[in-house]
């Protein structure tokens, strides 16, 4: 499970650019929930996200995945415990090394580098079926250098490599945004596959409301730091754009205006 308890976190601390960024965030996820995160700028998504993964240190208050407390460790110790995906395809793979290197790579990540053999026969195998199941034809480009890949190729490869030792979390920070419609959608359909067969506790970020109601078992609103809907279950299920815009207004007291999301 995830339990973040309390957190804040502030930038430019006693400045003209003083941004209260979390405040006093609370949030539980279960084993195997798939959580939509959605919110306008500044609403403290990304913020959440970092925060799990310790791109900073927080000001005060706990985050505790699998019974582990990581509030005070260091960013390269959490990834033991996380996968994630960024909005560019770009971040996340080695664009010079070939597609089954990259996958090597992701395979070994946390273990003590040796002077063996680099990628065996039973490993290619391996990484042929796991690349097949993405059906985009890249099981018969494995020694293509990715950066000849298209960004959708690229995201859904580096979705493959961050859910390749099953990580206890898996964050994805607006992972479509950069891509075509078409695209775009082809990656969440791989998304929610890879998600629901191996029962990946999920955060996924979006800008887009229909996506946010469509994937995923729970919906969280997010606004000035905090979480404001938390919305699950049979509830979700029946949820509409309209219903979602205006419990955020009874809930907020403000109207939505966010161009990026109400366009999309």
């Amino acid at each position: 499970m995830l339990d973040i308890k309390n957190v804040r976190k502030t930038f430019n601390t006693k400045s003209i650019d003083e941004k209260i960024a979390l405040n006093g965030l609370n949030l539980h996820i279960d084993d195997g929930d798939f959580v939509t995160v959605i919110g306008g700028n500044g609403a403290g998504k990304s913020t959440m996200l970092n925060a799990i993964a310790g791109v900073w240190p927080v000001d005060c208050g706990s985050i505790v995945i699998d019974g582990n407390d990581v509030t005070h460790l260091p960013e390269y110790r959490r990834a033991a415990f996380l996968g994630r995906v960024f909005q560019d395809p770009h971040i996340g793979t080695a664009a010079t090394m070939q597609i089954e290197e990259n996958l090597a790579l992701a395979a070994r990540r946390g273990e003590k580098r040796t002077l063996k053999a680099g990628i065996t026969r039973e490993e290619r195998n391996a990484y042929r079926e796991k690349l097949a199941t993405l059906g985009l034809g890249l099981e018969d480009r494995m020694t293509a250098k990715v950066g000849l890949l298209s960004g959708g190729q690229r995201q859904a490869l580096t979705l493959l490599m961050a859910t390749l030792k099953k990580p206890k979390l898996l964050l994805l920070d607006e992972h479509t945004a950069a891509l075509d419609p078409r695209t775009a959608a082809k990656v969440l359909e791989i998304t929610e596959k890879i998600v629901t067969e191996n029962k990946l506790m999920t955060l996924m970020v979006t800008h887009n409301m229909r996506d946010a109601i469509r994937y995923g078992n729970r919906l969280i609103m997010m606004n000035a730091g905090k979480i404001i809907l938390d919305i699950a279950g049979e509830e979700k299920k029946r949820l509409t754009i309209e219903m979602l815009l205006d419990a955020f207004a009874k809930t907020s007291g403000e109207e939505f205006a966010n161009d990026r999301i109400l366009l999309s």
